[in-house]
Order: structure tokens, then sequence, then C-alpha cells
């Protein structure tokens, strides 16, 4: 239960909301400080208004989001951010403004926005500043975790990508043995697996016994569909994860554990390449084109991707990186007026290089555990983020109290 010190009072007299300052593009230059707009952090300035840490949430455009700054920033004129915390904690106020219905304070016009007025009237009930700073330790452990795990998985990726490149980019090994040397930094056992020469390509020079061919030969690259949104026969207590692009736009890592919207048989049945295995590689063909991911579900995908089912000469840890190393090459041969978009049919030609199939093994035993960690931190973070956001209104309302909830998250982190 909640402790005698709780009071009820507006949000005016815990925090005062100020508006952000205009900062056009044309005058933005790249530099230490985070630009935060009314979705997050969007890029950064050599110059800073507010001194952190500091808490912004949406004034314009997109509204509800809250985000909490932990360095000097410049608020954009899209969103609010907190001028004076009246002594309250911050990290708590982060919070607190996380469990308010924005929309209760939207003028309803085709862009929303809030008045800063209007939310300085919410009524709220909030503790005293110890109480407050035991809520944000416990909510605020768990968000550092999620956090962490992000830090982590970037590193693991960019590890991966960085092998990728030594080995399948630049040569690496295979040009120090070409010069007569030990490939630096690799096992005698996998050194032995690479070519000590190149021969020429259409790709120029590769390594010799290497190939180069189509991507369309190399994996099964298929689309996708979408069933009827009008027939809920389609939809209602689906089963199949189903994805779009969306589902990829947010993701962290280039891992997908779950999909938004999930169909059922008969959507399933509507769907021409039907349920893709574990471990396809998704691309987005579209709005936008480059969203990449391994799928770690079965999933069935609508008509923005370009699927690749790796069950043959190549794995899907290449094939991942090899999309994303020619991205460039790939929206070069996306066409549309509306939007940029890339066909199975011009996709298909791409040539892509084929590895000795040793050498494709040697680079999966090293880059699997990599990912394997990804994805293990990934469902982490999911169980953090859920469990998180089962506390935090209870927390925030009193109902759950300090101590029973430190018990519970005591096995989490």
């Amino acid at each position: 239960m909640a402790s005698d010190d709780w009071r009820v009072t507006t949000l005016g007299e815990v925090i005062e909301l100020k508006r952000g300052y205009d900062l056009p593009k044309q005058d933005r230059r790249p530099g230490p400080y985070p630009i935060v707009s009314s979705s997050g952090i969007s890029g950064s300035h050599v110059e800073a208004k507010v001194p952190a840490p500091g808490v912004v949430t949406g004034r314009y455009g997109t509204i509800g989001q809250v985000f909490h700054i932990v360095e000097d920033f410049w608020p954009l004129n899209t969103a609010l951010y907190v001028r004076d915390f009246k002594g309250n904690d911050v990290r708590f106020i982060s919070y607190l403004l996380q469990t308010l219905d924005f929309s209760a304070y939207s003028d309803k016009a085709a862009v929303p926005g809030v008045n800063r007025n209007h939310l300085h009237m919410a009524s709220v009930r909030v503790p005293g500043i110890k109480e407050q700073q035991a809520i944000a330790h416990i909510l605020g452990t768990l968000d550092d975790k999620i956090e962490l795990n992000r830090h982590m998985n970037e590193t693991l990726e960019g590890i991966a990508a960085a092998l990728f490149k030594s080995w399948f980019v630049d040569f690496d090994p295979v040009r120090a043995k070409a010069a007569g040397e030990q490939p630096p930094g690799f096992a005698p056992h996998i050194a032995d697996l690479f070519p000590d020469e190149f021969e020429e390509s259409e790709l120029g020079e590769i390594p010799t016994g290497w190939r180069v061919e189509p991507i369309g030969d190399v994996v099964e690259a298929v689309g996708g569909g979408t069933p009827s949104t009008k027939n809920p026969v389609y939809w209602n207590e689906g089963v199949y994860p189903f994805a779009t692009p969306k589902d990829l736009s947010g993701l962290s890592s280039p891992i997908l554990l779950a999909t938004e919207r999930r169909v059922t048989d008969a959507g399933l049945s509507k769907i021409s390449s039907g349920l893709l295995p574990v471990g396809t590689v998704l691309l987005s063909s579209r709005a936008p084109v480059g969203y990449l991911a391994i799928a770690h579900v079965p999933v069935c995908v609508n008509q923005g991707f370009i699927a690749m089912i790796c069950d043959g000469k190549v794995s899907n840890y290449y094939v991942l990186n090899w999309a994303d190393a020619n991205m460039a090459k790939i929206k070069m041969r996306a066409s549309g007026t509306t939007f940029a978009e890339i066909s199975k049919r011009n996709f298909r030609p791409i040539p892509a290089l084929v590895p000795a199939a040793e050498v494709m093994a040697a680079f999966d035993s090293v880059v699997e555990p990599l990912y394997t960690k990804m994805r293990l931190n990934l469902e982490e973070s999911r169980t953090l983020a859920e469990l998180r956001d089962t506390l935090l209104p209870k927390l925030i309302s009193g109902e759950l109290s300090v101590p029973d909830t430190e018990r519970t998250i005591g096995r989490y982190v």
C-alpha cells in the first residue's frame, strides 16, 4: 500500500513544462549535443539549450512518448521539456509522465498537438522525494539493463560485420597468404581454408576457387502478400506471425522475434509464399528499401519484402551481411515514382560472391554464437520491458510498495 506522504495535486505544481526551440535543418551543425524532437533523439548539434538531466515529451505530431535525456540537449519546438523539476526526482518525473493520457489533452486536430497549460492542470498523485527515488531506481534498473543489452548487441553486430568485411570484402587472409605471411588473428586451421591467390571475375579479383553467381541462384528469393484486411476470417485469432516492414523498422538488432499482427490458416492460404522457415532473411523491398532481419520465428510476409530462404550454398548469416554490405547496389536497382521499390526480377540478377563451402562453414562457426547471444539479449530485454510496463503504473499510483517490488524484480536483474 502507499505510504502516508503521497499527495494529490496538479502536474503544474510538480513540474513546469516549456516549449522547445526552433532549429531549422539548414542551421544544424553536427556536434556533441543531441537534438530531441517529439519522437526522440533526431540528430545532433554543436550547441545545447538545456542542461542534463532532462525529460522531453511531444508537443506536436507524435504525442505520448517520454524521453529521459542524460546529456545536455536541444529540445525542438515540436517538443515540451521540463524546465523546472521543483525539487522532484528527474527520472521519477519521466515515469510519471508516461502514465498520463496525453490524448485527453490533445486538440484533436489533423496533426495532434498538446497545450502545456492544459497538461499543467492534469491531476497527479506523487510521493515524497525518497519514495520517488526508490521507484525511479526500480524502474531505472530495468531500463538500464535493457539499454546495456542494446549496446552489447550493437557491439556483437559490429563484430560480425567486421568479420564479414575482412573475410569476404577485403579478403585479408588471402592477401596475407599471397604475401607469404600468416594471416594475423586467424587460427591456423581457419587460415588454411583460404587460398593464397586471386582470379578475375565480374566483381573484380576474388579468391581462387570461389565463384560469382546471381543472388537468385544462391538463395530462394520470394515475396509475399496481404490477405484482405476487411475479412476477419483471415485475422481474428490469428496464429501465424505476419511481418510488414514496420515490424523491422523498430528493431534494435537484425533479429525478428515477433510481429504486430498474425493471420489465421485462411489468411495464410492467401499468401503465395506461405509460412517461411526460421532463419529466413527478410529484406524490405519498399517503404523503404533496406530493412534487414533474420526471422527467428516461422513467418509470413506482406508484399513489402524480398524474403531469402538460405538452405543451399550460403548461410543466412552470410546473406544478412552480404545484403547489408551491398545495400547501395540493391537500392540502385530500385525504381518507382511514388516510392522506391526493388522487384524480385531486379534483385535476383545481382552478382553475389559464393565462398568455398569450408570457408562458409568456418564463418558460420565464428558468428553463430554472436547472433545467438544477440537473440538471448533481445529475449531478455523483451521480458524486462514487459515487467517494467506492468510495474510502472502500479508503482506510480502507489498500488505496489517498493519493498514488495524489489523482491519481485530481484531474480531478473
